[in-house]
């Protein structure tokens, strides 16, 4: 996901930037408003953020949320202001979220994937893309950076829960019961099996991009791994 951010000041953008890489989102920075808005009549954007101590002036920053029109950019807008009025201010403006500072990485994160899932279309989300991987429901096809990935249907409905909900963990009774339709004790060693076949077709001329990891009391959980030149983790690494 591409997000355009608003933030002049360079510690509160690092935070930002480093709760979004852990999730594979990439942020861009502009630290003038009316570079931002030129370059979004330009250049496509998934998000927009916008830290409000930034503003060269308020008033202009509320205009534009408030003028949007068609399908316009969610936007969070993150303030060390409190208090009820600011917050009604920023979304009797346009806004789609707030967020006061100092946040919790956790929190930016999870107030993104709200806000994208209350401002998409009605209509079932069709394609996911992450960390370089696709994935289109409609054909069932599954690829990395263009590069055409085998999976079984079970495989892909497998991927398409954990791509869908990265950071997350989904419990072996989710996975029995969306995918087998049974509960996880029946299912229990068919998901490890099914697991254990992901992991490696996950893994890109033999190193990890992405990583399933194991937590026996919680499920399993997609996370991006830091270092892509990093070599394969051993399944026994990714608990």
């Amino acid at each position: 996901m591409n997000i355009a951010c608003y933030i002049r000041n360079s510690n509160v953008f690092d935070q930002v930037r480093t709760a979004l890489a852990r999730v594979g989102y990439l942020p861009t920075q502009f630290d003038a408003e009316t570079s931002l808005l030129r370059t979004l009549k330009r250049k496509t954007f998934d998000f927009v953020i916008i830290d409000l101590s930034s503003a060269e002036s308020e008033d202009s920053i509320f205009s534009w949320l408030s003028l949007r029109s068609g399908d316009p950019i969610p936007t969070l807008i993150l303030s060390s202001a409190s208090g009820g009025d600011v917050v009604a201010r920023v979304l009797d403006n346009g806004a789609d979220d707030f967020l006061q500072r100092p946040f919790d990485a956790v929190e930016l994160v999870a107030r993104i994937n709200a806000v994208m899932r209350r401002c998409a279309p009605k209509n079932n989300r069709r394609v996911i893309e992450y960390a370089g991987f696709q994935l289109q429901r409609d054909t069932a096809k599954f690829s990395y950076q263009g590069m055409g990935i085998s999976l079984t249907p079970r495989e892909f409905s497998m991927a398409w829960l954990f791509f869908s909900s990265p950071g997350v963990y989904i419990s072996r009774e989710t996975l029995g019961s969306v995918i087998w339709s049974t509960d996880s004790e029946i299912a229990g060693r068919t998901i490890e099996q099914h697991v254990y076949k992901l992991r490696k077709k996950l893994q890109i001329d033999n190193r990890n991009v992405v990583v399933i990891r194991t937590a026996y009391s919680q499920g399993y959980r997609l996370d991006p791994v830091d270092n892509e030149g990093a070599s394969p983790v051993s399944e026994a690494n990714q608990s």
